[in-house]
């Protein structure tokens, strides 16, 4: 019962209302799911979840074409996840929402939301209506996270093109979408420029562990910056276990990421609770984790991005008690890995 969730997402009803009223239902091509605090509490103790950072996912504000509307609903996004995490500071954290492609409004809302509501960063999409992050004229934004050594994580959102008939949003765009805004924060010199900026990068990083190497040849080509800068840049993302704590995506993850540059993610309510159980699983089970590199990745790794999680350590299970929980997930593996099968 201590990990420390990077990438767990929170619906608030208004909101689920206001998408549903503008037509998008399936956001990434999954269906809108149900969410409630009592939900989350429930699946914190299911899924052996100490803390939250909560974060509204894609589409974010961007269904809005109205730049003031879009300012407003991020206001009110925020004063909704500041109030459920000052109500339950010993669960839940939260991820301010920002009104982009709007800059200047982003940055207005990115000084309330730190300043005033203490949230614990922002949270920015690959790419907002076609804008994505990185593209140049976004300084506003960075001077201000910068100064406030913020946070930012990096959620993906819908390609903008037509999807693929059959291949849904979530299972391969938003990968590409995560690695299109990561290319473009070191191409553009956005992790040189704004150091301070500590960038967390969804779904163990899209596709940038595995193919780094290979954009760190191309921006050399066009830019001439050095391949090894360039690959420090990505190796200093920090990146999350969401939908990816697998046996086939831990050992690139592992071996590329800046050591305690990996957190734990479970993606819930978007992820089913079955693949959160899953993925728990493959973390807990994996042979190329010993125990304290398990216990970084699920819990010390974020302490030093949010320390403020630290003042109640959780109590340390009896042996007992602790077998029992080992057992239960292999069970729960078995069985999700049987659910996700089914669909």
């Amino acid at each position: 019962m201590n990990r420390i969730d990077v990438h767990q997402h929170l619906i608030p009803p208004d909101y689920a209302e206001m998408l549903r009223a503008h037509g998008v239902t399936a956001p990434g091509g999954r269906e809108l799911p149900e969410w409630s605090p009592e939900a989350a509490r429930a699946l914190l103790a299911q899924a052996g979840i100490a803390w939250a950072v909560l974060s509204v996912s894609t589409p974010g504000t961007t269904f809005l074409a109205d730049s003031a509307q879009a300012a407003a609903l991020a206001r009110s996004l925020n004063d909704y996840s500041a109030a459920l995490a000052d109500a339950e500071p010993d669960r839940f954290g939260f991820f301010a929402t920002l009104p982009m492609p709007d800059v200047g409004a982003a940055a207005a809302e990115a000084r309330r939301a730190l300043d005033d509501l203490r949230a614990d960063g922002v949270v920015l999409l690959g790419n907002a209506a076609g804008t994505y992050l990185g593209e140049e004229g976004q300084d506003e934004l960075f001077r201000v996270l910068d100064q406030r050594s913020a946070v930012a994580f990096v959620h993906p959102a819908d390609l903008p093109a037509p999807a693929v008939p059959g291949v849904p949003p979530f299972a391969a765009d938003f990968l590409l979408d995560t690695t299109r805004a990561a290319f473009l924060l070191v191409r553009n010199g956005i992790r040189r420029r704004y150091p301070n900026i500590r960038f967390i990068l969804g779904h163990a990083g899209g596709f940038v562990p595995y193919a780094a190497h290979r954009m760190a040849l191309a921006i050399f080509n066009d830019t001439g910056h050095s391949p090894l800068d360039v690959l420090d840049d990505f190796a200093g993302f920090y990146f999350d276990t969401a939908l990816s704590a697998s046996a086939a995506t831990l050992p690139t993850l592992l071996a590329f990421a800046e050591p305690g540059h990996v957190l734990y993610g479970s993606d819930w309510p978007f992820a089913p609770e079955p693949a959160v159980h899953y993925f728990n699983a493959g973390l807990d089970t994996y042979p190329g984790c010993d125990d304290a590199t398990r216990r970084n990745i699920q819990r010390d790794n974020a302490l030093a991005l949010f320390p403020k999680f630290s003042e109640a350590t959780p109590t340390p299970e009896p042996p007992l008690l602790a077998r029992a929980r080992a057992n239960l997930r292999r069970r729960l593996f078995r069985s999700a890995a049987r659910a996700i099968a089914r669909h």
